[in-house]
């Protein structure tokens, strides 16, 4: 085949997509696109009532068995941490690991720990409640922000590592490698205004605050089950939009487009229309990863089990409101955090390579998981969290006797 002839596709795709930018960096034509699209959304509505009815159930299903059982519990116990000051105790312990480390005070820890168990959006959400209840700056919190918002280990280990690519081995090396992308994430953004330092928290007294347990106890369970509706909401919308996008064939036409771009550097259709699906919403874009290369399908899932997906973006922004906060930083950071993945990944398939498991034992273990009911499901996620709270607990405990021994006795 000519060069020419390889290339002209994409050249021309190229040209297209740059127009297409042209147009928008104008308001009028902006305003004309999102009208025309919200009419063909409509329009999309009435004519397949159908599959939206159908895809509006399978996303209730989704947050019926698996997202309010596991992520409430874990939303109640974020907000008693910071609400009860437990989060000074643990930065009392790490001041001296995040502040070099991550250039953040050792409240910010509290973020990190939760959102490496709780999963999405439990990290970001403590972030921003460290930050509206002044235990962090807010460049500290916007640090946060990109690299403290990872997937909780019952989703990789569970239904990616054994779900997807049927090996329990191939989820450890998912988490290992998407922990790991996280930390260089937050080693990168230390370097994010860097005249402006961690300094609050620092020379504070460690109070445990009892006396407020009560009104602490009940504005976590009204604002844990507030935000998990939203949750649901973004996950019910996403759901019926991609559903729409692909039986519109919209998605195969934007895959054909990206696969042209991409087409040098190996991207066919069915790559561009998984990555697309994931590009939009996680557990739909995984899901998808069921054949091709194990190598490729994998590194494909560690990308977008770091980017998160635009659904998990909206349910962040749902949170940030009128905080103040940079979304700007979050999004850089979950980019950042998806292609780290996929090359960490691809070096740790080089030392440790996987052998490829049976499609049928695949498909048996996909849909165990996927049809994971709302008791199993909240009793995992109920353990998870007594864990946790446990281990705060003791903590707290700790740091008490520690500095009591320090000052000589002294009530702190």
């Amino acid at each position: 085949m000519d060069r020419q002839d390889f290339f002209s596709p994409s050249i021309c795709s190229l040209t297209g997509v740059m127009a297409l930018g042209r147009l928008l960096s104008r308001q009028r034509y902006r305003d004309i696109l999102l009208g025309i699209g919200l009419l063909m959304a409509a329009a999309a509505l009435v004519r397949r009532p159908d599959q939206v009815i159908e895809a509006a159930r399978a996303g209730l299903a989704l947050c019926g068995n698996v997202i309010i059982p596991s992520l409430f519990p874990f939303f109640v116990l974020s907000s008693l941490v910071v609400e009860l000051g437990m989060s000074r105790y643990l930065g009392r312990l790490l001041q001296p690991l995040m502040a070099p480390l991550f250039r953040v005070n050792g409240s910010c820890a509290t973020a990190l720990a939760l959102g490496i168990v709780g999963g999405y959006p439990v990290g970001a959400r403590t972030a921003i409640s460290l930050y509206q209840s002044g235990q962090c700056s807010k460049t500290e919190a916007e640090r946060l922000l990109a690299f403290c918002n990872n997937c909780g280990p019952a989703f990789i280990l569970g239904v990616v590592g054994t779900g997807i690519f049927g090996s329990g081995r191939a989820g450890l090396l998912l988490y290992l490698g998407h922990i790991a992308a996280s930390l260089l994430v937050g080693l990168i953004f230390r370097f994010y205004k860097p005249s402006q330092r961690p300094g609050r928290g620092y020379g504070e007294a460690v109070q445990f605050q009892t006396a407020r347990f009560p009104a602490a106890f009940t504005r976590s369970v009204s604002g844990a089950l507030q935000s998990t509706l939203n949750i649901c909401a973004f996950i019910l919308l996403f759901t019926v939009i991609i559903r729409i996008l692909t039986v519109s064939g919209w998605l195969t036409g934007t895959a054909t487009v990206l696969s042209a771009l991409l087409g040098p550097l190996g991207m066919s259709q069915a790559w561009a229309e998984r990555l697309l699906a994931g590009l939009l919403e996680l557990s739909t874009g995984v899901s998808s990863l069921t054949s091709g290369a194990l190598t490729g399908r994998i590194s494909m899932a560690a990308f977008m089990l770091g980017w998160a997906g635009v659904s998990v973006h909206c349910q962040v922004l749902a949170f940030l409101g009128d905080s103040g906060l940079s979304l700007r930083t979050y999004v850089v950071g979950k980019a950042l955090h998806g292609l780290l993945s996929a090359a960490i990944i691809a070096l740790l398939l080089r030392l440790f390579p996987l052998d490829c498991p049976a499609s049928v034992y695949l498909a048996q273990q996909t849909e165990a998981i996927a049809h994971l009911d709302f008791h199993t499901a909240l009793t995992i996620s109920a353990a998870a969290v007594w864990a946790v709270w446990l281990a705060f607990l003791a903590l707290a405990v700790y740091v008490v006797k520690k500095s009591s021994g320090k000052y000589g006795g002294h009530r702190l």
